[in-house]
């Protein structure tokens, strides 16, 4: 079906929208993008929100599918949802073009959601600016926003710790002076995101708070204690990772045993092969998986699709 008559079918509101025929609308160029935002802005808002819901997903399913242009297109639409869709169809995206509409969406939207949505996705560009792949004034850009949220008295709890978690990856010792502050917070949503953007951050300081973490009564606590160590990748936390193998919470044990292939190493990988003769078969296919990972890690060109553990 050519872009004209799905646009039309768009159009009409008196027929069903046949939304296997989205893919239509990949990598449109910058004539055929007008032409659907033209189309768009006459388009229900409730038949906006599953379009754009859909749109996400197929850009999930199948990798050749490009909605970018439209998503970044629509991250000033009139409806959150709608926002909120295409600031999560952008996740991969890592064009500097939509840094400042997702900054103006952090200083601007309405909505918590939305302004929360925006902090993590500017994390990501935080991420790029402490590796070097961003301009400096967008970093600064990044970091000033960000900051701003944080500093910001008035504002919600949630889009206060997307906005930590957002920064962590930066070195920076104002940085770490924030996610100490949210770690030791009295509130216990602010203390996960502290934990989680100990990860991010990367610094082996860290490391103490986590390992101690691993043994909290919560599990959430515990699981993204497991989840930081992984990023922090220091072997020192192997031994400890090793002890929620048998946790009582299914999720804190998957994620150890990931923890455990993001760290590597030989005492990473003794744990692991102990675990192949465990007696829940669980254990011992989360250990396989975890095993052909580090595998991978060690020379992704001698991955082999017929290795053990795969079915």
């Amino acid at each position: 079906m050519s872009l004209e008559r799905y646009l039309a079918e768009m159009r009409d509101e008196g027929k069903p929208l046949t939304y296997s025929r989205l893919a239509n609308l990949s990598n449109l160029s910058a004539e055929e993008l007008t032409l659907f935002l033209g189309v768009w802005a006459g388009v229900s808002v409730t038949r906006q929100r599953k379009m754009m819901s859909r749109l996400v997903e197929l850009a999930e399913e199948n990798p050749n599918l490009n909605f970018d242009d439209i998503f970044a297109a629509c991250l000033n639409d009139p409806d959150a949802e709608v926002r909120l869709s295409c600031i999560e169809g952008l996740w991969e995206c890592e064009s500097r073009s939509i840094i400042q509409p997702l900054i103006t969406l952090l200083r601007e939207a309405s909505e918590e959601t939305v302004r929360a949505a925006a902090a993590t996705a500017l994390g990501r560009f935080a991420l790029l600016s402490e590796l070097g792949k961003l301009r400096p004034e967008d970093g600064v850009m990044v970091e000033q926003a960000l900051l701003s949220a944080i500093e910001d008295g008035g504002e919600e709890l949630e889009v206060h710790r997307r906005a930590i978690e957002a920064i962590a990856p930066l070195n920076l010792e104002k940085v770490n002076d924030i996610i100490h502050q949210a770690y030791i917070s009295d509130n216990a949503k602010m203390r996960d995101s502290a934990i989680y953007a100990m990860g991010r951050n990367g610094d082996p300081c860290w490391l103490p708070i986590l390992v101690k973490e691993l043994a909290s009564p919560d599990a959430e606590i515990r699981f993204e204690a497991a989840a930081a160590c992984g990023q922090l990748a220091e072997e020192e936390a192997v031994p400890h990772l090793a002890r929620l193998i048998d946790d009582i919470d299914g999720q804190v044990q998957l994620c150890a045993f990931a923890a455990l292939a993001q760290i590597g190493g030989s005492e990473a990988e003794e744990v692991l092969h102990r675990c192949l003769e465990h007696a829940e078969e669980k254990i011992r296919q989360a250990a396989r998986e975890a095993l052909e990972e580090m595998e991978f890690e060690k020379d992704p060109f001698s991955f082999r699709l017929d290795s053990p553990g795969r079915g």
